[in-house]
């Protein structure tokens, strides 16, 4: 309980405290008098249990966006970033992790973004290239031969060149995390050669290279957002191509029979701000939240390749038939051909390319 200290001059000999005496002359010692026994009150009314506490300032909340379920690559970076943010900012920061696509498709999600409804988001790379083109390169078909390779470059200056580029449309790139190496599955006929391909009736990203290469492959392709489950087992379309983490955690066996290990595109998310939400931050904050979403990044990298075996493990143990080693070259000799067509006429996409390929010795 608060205890208050009420405090009053010496009242003059004679007088009650309920008379009403002539105002005295007050001399120069008498003032200072009165003037130090308030602040002795003062004092004691402030000290010990009477001082009330600080109040607390209540955390920044952010909203972090990914449109797949916990579990998903998309998902691990972002509570990894949410734990880093939080604990490294001392409770300043408080990050709301929004999934399942209960704020959208990723195309609506990077438009939310770009409106700064969203603070922050992590996003399939292809789905980018609509806003800006030159980010297709990195979903070039074949251009990383493996993971390391795949790091050196997104995490180079190459990289970064391409996560600056963002900027124009309102979004900062921070950091890529991994979605992994594209695979292709349906419910038709096992894919062993390009020549198996088609026809078939193919979930593609919403992304204008993955739709192309896939009419060069001889597939029917689909854009379409995530999820599709519904869509393949009505029959709507024949097959979807993902990394192996899709096809496990969105239980993909249910409705597909066959898995062909084409690794045909090494599909990077890019982790992205808004802009403009990005530059009003103090200079601290600006560098914690760089550097929470590059150890989030490293952190879902190297877990997405660990588990990456036992998620062909659990496919095959589920009935999916496997074909591990098609045709690649029949593949590549296809999606070559993209490379003189109109995807990367534009300036800015062909300079781009040229310096991805250089990177990578092509």
């Amino acid at each position: 309980m608060h205890r208050l200290f009420r405090c009053h001059p010496p009242l003059p000999s004679g007088l009650s405290a309920h008379a009403a005496p002539s105002r005295p002359k007050r001399t120069p010692s008498a003032v200072v008098a009165v003037l130090v026994l308030t602040l002795a009150c003062i004092a004691a009314a402030l000290s010990g249990t009477a001082r009330p506490a600080l109040a607390a300032s209540a955390p920044t909340e952010l909203t972090l966006a990914v449109v797949t379920t916990p579990g998903s690559a998309q998902h691990v970076c972002a509570e990894r970033f949410r734990q880093l943010l939080e604990e490294r900012s001392r409770g300043a920061y408080r990050v709301v992790v929004h999934h399942s696509g209960t704020l959208g498709t990723e195309t609506e999600i990077l438009q939310q973004l770009q409106l700064g409804g969203v603070q922050l988001a992590i996003i399939t790379l292809g789905v980018l290239d609509p806003f800006v083109p030159e980010v297709k390169v990195l979903d070039y078909p074949f251009l990383f031969r493996d993971a390391a390779e795949a790091d050196r470059v997104l995490d180079g200056p190459t990289g970064r060149a391409l996560l600056d580029a963002l900027e124009r449309v309102g979004l900062k790139g921070l950091h890529f995390s991994e979605n992994g190496f594209r695979h292709l599955t349906n419910n038709v006929r096992p894919v062993r050669t390009v020549d198996d391909v088609r026809g078939l009736k193919v979930r593609v990203l919403e992304s204008t290279l993955h739709r192309e290469l896939w009419r060069a492959l001889g597939a029917n392709p689909t854009p379409m957002g995530w999820p599709i489950y519904a869509e393949l087992q009505q029959g709507t379309i024949d097959g979807q191509e993902n990394p192996l983490w899709v096809m496990a955690e969105y239980r993909m066996p249910e409705v597909q029979k066959h898995l062909s290990l084409t690794g045909h595109v090494y599909s990077a998310h890019a982790d992205l701000a808004n802009l403009a939400w990005f530059n009003g931050l103090p200079e601290a904050d600006r560098a914690l939240v760089m550097r929470c979403m590059a150890d989030a990044a490293a952190y879902q990298r190297a877990y997405n390749r660990e588990k990456d075996a036992d998620y062909l493990r659990r496919l095959r143990e589920a009935g999916m038939q496997v074909v591990d080693a098609p045709d690649l070259a029949s593949f590549r000799a296809r999606a070559d051909a993209l490379r003189q067509g109109p995807l990367f006429a534009e300036p800015r996409t062909r300079e781009m390319l040229a310096r991805v390929l250089a990177a990578v010795g092509r």
